[in-house]
């Protein structure tokens, strides 16, 4: 198992695993794409093994109006074949020992129970545009006391709106007449 930023020639690896990862959604690797091809500042990493990716992860630019605050950890993926077997935890600890990471304040909208053991921490400031009361918005190193929604580069809303989220299945059960 190998770490490495992503380079021009893996992207299509990331695109690859993001779909494995999420099927039935094209938003997270189409939000990848855009990223790479806007030449937006991104930190991201991929894992391979055997030639192939494996897990992905990825910063970019959370905003205070049009000052840069911290980052959002987003998307963050681990094929199928490679779940629950410590490789995202894995890929999360190298990415939150890198230079350009281990200082700065990070936002993801996760699960809590997971991110929490890394070291995030719940958040009721800033207030997260994609998510009803902060429930599941967590932050490492804010220290905000200021009350603004936070901003996400333009590719995470652009998405949203061309890009249908997938179905949610109906819940089965018994009908009653």
């Amino acid at each position: 198992m190998k770490i490495q930023q992503v380079s021009i020639e893996n992207r299509a690896k990331v695109y690859a695993l993001l779909r494995r990862a999420f099927p039935g959604s094209e938003y997270e690797a189409l939000l990848a794409q855009k990223f790479h091809e806007n030449d937006k500042m991104v930190h991201d990493w991929i894992c391979l093994h055997a030639g192939k990716g494996i897990a992905y992860i990825a910063f970019s630019n959370a905003y205070h109006g049009d000052e840069v605050c911290g980052l959002h950890l987003a998307p963050m993926a681990v094929s199928p074949d490679f779940q629950k077997q410590g490789v995202g935890s894995e890929l999360l600890r190298f990415a939150l020992r890198q230079e350009h990471i281990k200082s700065r304040t990070l936002f993801v909208l996760g699960e809590s129970s997971y991110y929490r053991k890394f070291g995030f921490e719940s958040c009721d400031l800033p207030i997260c545009p994609f998510d009803k009361n902060n429930a599941h918005f967590l932050s490492m190193r804010n220290e905000t006391s200021s009350h603004f929604v936070i901003g996400y580069e333009a590719e995470f809303k652009t998405l949203s709106k061309t890009v249908k989220p997938p179905r949610q299945p109906k819940a089965k059960g018994k009908r009653r007449r």
